[in-house]
C-alpha cells in the first residue's frame, strides 16, 4: 500500500471544509455508499414532463446503439440536480447544476481524459454527506468544490499520489493515469475509486484503488497487490468502490482483463482483508468480468454482497451472466441470483411488496432480460424482485438461484423480431420508492416504468423513439421528481 500526503500549499489555500448539511438526496451512482438506491421521498406518478436537458452535447451512435454509460446525477438535500455532461465526440466532460425547474445555477469543466475503452465509460462524480462535490480531473487527480447550492464554493484540486508530484510531471500524469471507475464516498467524507495506469510515471504508480481522505490526503494499492495475485492488472472498468455499513470495508473487484476477484480492504489503510474468486456457479469455471459492464457491488442491510459477473462461456447463459452473493467477509458463496452481467441490485424492504411472505429479511430489485439471439435467449426481457435467502431451479439452466418473487415483462414488442421478443430493460441501477411500493425503470423502447409492487401493474410515460443503448440509472429526488436518462437526455417526471 502506498501513501503520499497530498496537501500541497495550492491545496492548502482553497481546502474549505464544508458546513453542517443536511444528507443529499442522491450522492452518486446506486444513491449511497452500499448502492442499495432508496427514494429520499416518495415518488410523484409519471403524469407529466417537467423539463429535460441534454446531457451528450454529440452523441456518437454506433450502428444506431448509443454505448455510453453516462455517469449517475447527484441532487443535494436542497434540490440541486448536479449532471455529468459530455460535451465532445469522443470526450470533454463538465458538471452543470439546475434547480428543481431545470434552471441552469452554474457550470463547471474537467480536464478529464477517459481510460481506453469499448463502450464509452461513465464520468466520475459523488456528492458527500458533507454536500462536497467531487469530480474526476487529467492524471488521477480529483477536484472538489463545496457549497455546489450556489453559484460559487470553495474548490481545490487533490491527488492521490500528492498535487505537488502531479505538478512536477504533470504532461507525463496526464497522459497515463486515468480514473476509470465512479467514485464513492464514505460518510466521513473519505472517498474512493480505481484508475488505469498505461505506462511508466516517476511515482512508479499501477493500476489500482485510490482514496483521498477528507482532510486531503491521499493513498493507494494496486490491483495485483489487492487481490495477491499477480497477474491481476487493472480494477474493472466502472466499477464503483462499495462502503460496508460499519463503515470499516470497501468491496471493488479487480481483474486480469478477462476474470478476477471481489475484493475486501480496509477502508482507512486499503490493506486487504479477504478476497474471493468470481466463479461461474453452473460449473465453477472462472465468471467474466467485461470492461462494457457497469456492475457494481451492492451491501445489503445484513452486510451480504451481491456483485454482477458474466457467464464463463459467454451465451451459456443466454448472456444474462449471474448475480454473485458473498457474506460480508467473502467467506462463504451463498445462493446466486440468475442475472447480473451489466446489473446493480437495488434493495426493496419487504414491506414494500405486501404480496411477499417469505423468510428474507429484504427482497431485491434486478434486471431480468434474456436476451433474444444469445445463447437460447427468448427476448422475454423482464424485471424482477429476488428473495436473496430463498431458493428455486433457474428456469435458464440447472442451477440453483434465488427465488422469484415478481417479474415483469417488458410491454413493448420489438419490431421485425418473432412474436413475444420485447425490447429490453435498460438500467443499471433503478430506484426504489418503499413508501410509494414501487420501482423506477427505463427500457429501450424509449420509457420510463413505474413498477407498483403492491398491485403488480406497469405504468409507462413514453420519453423518446426506442433506442437500444447502454444501461442507465433512474432516481428519485427529495420532492418526489423521478428522473431518467435516455437517448443522452435527461428528463424530470412527475405530477
Amino acid at each position: 500500500m502506498k501513501t503520499m500526503a497530498s496537501a500541497a500549499a495550492v491545496s492548502l489555500v482553497l481546502w474549505g471544509v464544508a458546513g453542517a448539511q443536511e444528507v443529499p438526496a442522491w450522492r452518486g451512482y446506486g444513491a449511497n455508499a452500499q448502492h442499495s438506491a432508496p427514494a429520499p421521498a416518495p415518488g410523484q406518478k409519471l403524469k407529466a414532463l417537467h423539463w429535460k436537458t441534454k446531457i451528450d452535447l454529440d452523441p456518437q451512435y454506433s450502428g444506431g446503439e448509443l454505448l455510453i454509460h453516462y455517469g449517475s446525477p447527484m441532487i443535494t438535500a436542497s434540490n440541486t440536480i448536479l449532471l455529468p455532461v459530455k460535451t465532445g465526440a469522443t470526450g470533454g466532460f463538465r458538471i452543470e447544476a439546475h434547480d428543481a425547474t431545470g434552471a441552469k445555477l452554474w457550470q463547471k469543466k474537467t480536464d478529464f481524459v477517459l481510460a481506453p475503452h469499448d463502450w464509452v465509460p461513465s464520468f466520475p462524480a459523488h456528492l458527500t454527506a458533507q454536500n462536497r462535490l467531487y469530480f474526476a480531473g487529467a492524471g488521477g487527480t480529483v477536484y472538489f468544490r463545496d457549497t455546489p447550492d450556489l453559484k460559487t464554493g470553495a474548490k481545490a484540486q487533490l491527488a492521490f499520489y500528492g498535487f505537488a508530484a502531479y505538478l512536477q510531471n504533470k504532461s507525463i500524469y496526464d497522459q497515463k493515469v486515468m480514473i476509470d471507475t465512479p467514485i464513492t464516498a464514505d460518510e466521513a467524507g473519505n472517498i474512493y475509486f480505481g484508475f488505469v495506469v498505461t505506462g511508466s510515471n516517476p511515482a512508479n504508480l499501477k493500476s489500482g484503488i485510490a482514496r483521498i481522505g477528507a482532510d486531503g490526503t491521499g493513498s493507494w494499492v494496486s490491483a495485483a497487490s489487492a487481490a495477491n495475485d499477480n497477474e491481476i492488472s487493472q480494477v474493472a472498468q466502472n466499477c464503483a468502490p462499495a462502503v460496508s455499513q460499519d463503515q470499516s470495508t470497501i468491496y471493488i473487484t479487480v481483474s486480469d482483463g478477462i476474470a478476477g476477484y471481489l475484493v475486501a480492504l480496509d477502508s482507512a489503510t486499503l490493506v486487504q482483508k479477504s478476497t474471493v474468486r468470481l466463479k461461474d456457479p453452473r460449473n465453477g469455471a472462472d465468471a467474466l468480468l467485461l470492461d462494457d459492464s457497469s456492475a457494481a457491488p451492492t451491501i445489503g442491510p445484513d452486510g451480504d454482497v451481491f456483485y454482477g459477473v458474466v457467464e464463463s462461456d459467454f451465451g451459456g447463459h443466454n448472456g444474462r451472466g449471474w448475480l454473485l452473493h458473498f457474506s460480508s467477509d467473502l467467506a462463504t458463496t451463498k445462493t446466486p441470483g440468475s442475472f447480473g452481467w451489466d446489473n446493480t441490485v437495488a434493495v426493496v424492504p419487504t414491506s414494500a411488496v405486501p404480496s411477499y411472505s417469505g423468510t428474507s429479511p429484504y427482497l431485491l430489485m434486478t434486471k431480468y432480460n434474456n436476451y433474444y439471439g444469445i445463447g437460447s435467449g427468448n427476448g422475454h426481457n423482464e424485471i424482477a424482485i429476488l428473495s436473496p435467502d430463498e431458493t428455486q431451479k433457474d428456469r435458464f439452466s440447472n442451477a440453483t438461484v434465488m427465488k422469484e418473487v415478481m417479474t415483469r415483462e417488458n410491454p413493448t414488442q420489438f419490431p421485425g423480431a418473432p412474436p413475444g421478443v420485447v425490447y429490453e430493460w435498460c438500467i443499471n441501477s433503478a430506484v426504489v420508492d418503499a413508501q410509494g411500493q414501487a420501482v423506477i425503470a427505463n427500457a429501450e423502447d424509449g420509457r420510463t416504468y413505474r413498477w407498483d409492487l403492491a398491485r403488480d401493474k406497469l405504468q409507462a410515460f413514453r420519453l423518446n423513439p426506442p433506442r437500444p443503448e447502454a444501461y442507465t440509472p433512474t432516481i428519485i429526488g427529495p420532492d418526489g421528481t423521478t428522473y431518467a436518462i435516455n437517448n443522452a437526455e435527461f428528463y424530470a417526471l412527475g405530477e
